[in-house]
């Protein structure tokens, strides 16, 4: 259901942004303006994201196979990373080049109304696509702020359609006010000021992206309470002693792959362990859904203990290897 719920926001961004991107062309092309066409370039760099974003979708939803056994889940948080370096390079990087551009050879706009015709229309296209991205992300979001919505979603399609749209609303005021003031003040530099503001938007809006969806690509565990409730699920299990370690990775917005380290009773036997081990993958698999691979291993306190402390020493002896290695390898005072 999220991700028809995802498609269905993206499809509804694609439609409207080849639009708008046709239309502020147009708009661009007949007035000469550095910041009409901004936005043509913004709209059109939207437009090509959305098809990216769709494209890892379906890559995504490939089953398992012997070379990735466990799925391309993964693939939707490079698709998104991809999206955000686009839209720092070309949308912002293109818009602020136009702009100063505009500003170091000014020249003035012809018949401005009609830029004012596009925006208007644009800004009521936008505000249906961004407006059907804030209610899927505002299902997921709960009781929690913006920021902290978007830190902890593990489903980047949402949140970067909605980013995308609400640089675009932003862009289209800013593009509004500008040609405005470049109109009524005859000052020509203006309307490329406005394309460097347009940029800037945009270049913020691409950095908060790929930060949030760096941290998806390399590995986030499950949300904290999912991972408490699974812990309480595990220690509320009565062949169990101790959960040693209790660890989790998003390989995609719905696929959690779960691994457990657990020392169980000594008193049981093999085919006990066995039983309670069985009981535990369907009660965690029941009661969390996206828990599709989990791994336990049966390990006693006192050596999973003894193995972390061997792992700690190691550790910092290549910590301290790796420093004299640097040392020796810095010039000598002569």
């Amino acid at each position: 259901m999220a991700a028809h719920g995802s498609k269905m926001v993206i499809y509804a961004a694609l439609i409207g942004n080849s639009l708008i991107a046709v239309t502020k062309f147009a708009a661009a092309s007949w007035t000469g303006s550095s910041a009409m066409l901004s936005e043509g370039i913004h709209s059109l760099v939207d437009t090509g994201n959305q098809g990216l974003l769709l494209y890892g979708l379906r890559r995504a939803n490939r089953p398992a196979d012997d070379t990735h056994p466990f799925g391309y889940g993964t693939e939707i948080y490079f698709w998104a990373f991809v999206v955000a370096i686009l839209i720092f390079a070309v949308g912002a990087g293109v818009s602020i080049y136009e702009g100063v551009n505009k500003i170091l050879h000014p020249h003035p706009m012809e018949d401005p109304i009609v830029n004012y015709v596009v925006l208007i229309l644009a800004m009521i296209f936008e505000a249906g696509a961004w407006w059907m991205a804030y209610k899927e992300f505002r299902k997921t979001k709960g009781r929690l702020g913006w920021m902290e919505a978007v830190r902890l979603s593990k489903d980047p399609t949402v949140f970067t359609v909605l980013f995308e749209d609400s640089a675009a609303m932003a862009g289209l005021i800013v593009a509004f006010v500008g040609i405005m003031i470049a109109q009524y003040t005859g000052l020509d530099w203006v309307d490329g000021a406005t394309s460097v503001v347009i940029g800037l938007i945009l270049a913020t809006a691409a950095i908060v992206l790929a930060i949030e969806t760096k941290g998806l690509l390399i590995g986030e565990s499950a949300s904290t309470e999912t991972t408490k409730s699974i812990r309480g699920l595990v220690e509320a299990t009565p062949t169990i002693r101790a959960v040693n370690e209790l660890r989790t990775m998003h390989l995609g917005p719905n696929d959690i792959l779960l691994g457990l380290s657990i020392d169980f009773e000594d008193n049981l036997t093999a085919g006990k362990v066995e039983e309670s081990i069985y009981a535990l993958e369907r009660a965690i698999k029941d009661n969390f859904p996206l828990v599709t691979r989990l791994f336990i291993e049966v390990q006693s306190a006192r050596h999973h203990a003894e193995e972390e402390a061997r792992e700690r020493a190691l550790a910092e002896a290549h910590g301290m290897a790796a420093v004299d290695d640097a040392d020796s390898s810095d010039p000598k005072p002569a």
